[in-house]
């Protein structure tokens, strides 16, 4: 393990040459990427949602896939679709843009309903269903989604079921001035990423996978996970409280967040590493609830046991 371990860390490394000043939200990702999970990175248009995404990609060498999100995109558009062979005389299946181990769903709140929910069984099953058939998609499988905020014209709000999907939700925001700077000073990011070698490759992802269910968690550590999503459930201002399958994202989070530190066991400041951006995207508040990310204030109100 020692050595997968070695090159997802060196992916990361390279991952923060590319996107500057960003290095927990891009340890979240490759956890997120460990965990089995899938990603939404919700943010303005330009903060470097897409070359992000790309990024991940490359360090990793995994195969990728862009999608672009529009009114007029249709589901056929995304799985892929069966077109008749008149010289055979039946039906073959051409595979869409989501038939790769990396896909990025740019602006999945640009398009109608009826696309979104194409990515469903993908992202659930790892499968699509055309025609009948069945079609497993490549392994490992992982979607990064980008989502204008909702505020913004030409927008369709995200169902919950379809926000429950993903594994991690995450906020690049605005670069530091000196960083900013940095920016403009240097070489195109895209230019840069292509220039730098992969470090990473699919086998080693699947292996340090395999290595996350096998990171050791205590009795009192359950007890803490369970002591948030009580909390969450019981607190008022909350429309509806945190799932059992949001707490099993939760520790499966932590987990790959101990791993990428060398460790065996979780410990509490793993659960706290990760719980903005596991449950900020599932939690909906009603009324007055004091404001601010609804994951810090569940990680600041719940002590550990």
């Amino acid at each position: 393990m020692g050595e997968d371990l070695a090159g997802i860390n060196e992916s990361l490394r390279l991952l923060q040459t590319v996107i500057l000043g960003k290095d927990r939200q891009l340890r979240l990702c490759v956890s997120c990427l460990l965990a089995g999970g899938h990603l939404l990175i919700e943010d303005v248009p330009g903060v470097g949602k897409t070359i992000l995404a790309h990024g991940i990609a490359h360090a990793l060498g995994l195969s990728y896939q862009r999608i672009q999100f529009t009114s007029d995109l249709l589901p056929a558009d995304v799985v892929g679709v069966s077109i008749y062979q008149r010289e055979g005389g039946d039906f073959r299946f051409h595979p869409g843009p989501v038939f790769a181990q990396l896909v990025l769903a740019d602006e999945i709140n640009r398009a109608t309903p009826k696309a979104q929910s194409a990515l469903l069984e993908a992202m659930e099953e790892h499968q699509v269903t055309v025609d009948g058939v069945s079609h497993r998609l490549p392994e490992p499988f992982f979607v990064v989604a980008t989502q204008n905020p909702e505020d913004q014209v030409g927008t369709f709000p995200l169902p919950e079921s379809q926000l429950d999907r993903f594994l991690m939700r995450i906020r690049l925001g605005y670069p530091q001035p000196a960083l900013e700077r940095k920016l403009l000073r240097g070489e195109d990011r895209r230019v840069l990423l292509a220039s730098l070698p992969p470090a990473g490759e699919p086998g080693m992802l699947l292996r340090l996978r395999g290595e996350v269910g096998k990171v050791h968690v205590s009795e009192a550590l359950l007890d803490y996970v369970q002591a948030l999503v009580a909390w969450s459930r019981e607190r008022p201002g909350f429309g509806v409280g945190l799932s059992p399958r949001a707490a099993i994202a939760l520790l499966r989070s932590a987990r790959a967040w101990a791993l990428l530190d060398g460790r065996k066991s979780v410990i509490p400041e793993d659960v706290q590493a990760v719980t903005p951006a596991v449950v900020g995207h599932r939690l909906r508040t009603e009324g007055d609830t004091g404001g601010g990310d609804p994951g810090e204030r569940l990680v600041a109100a719940v002590a550990v046991p």
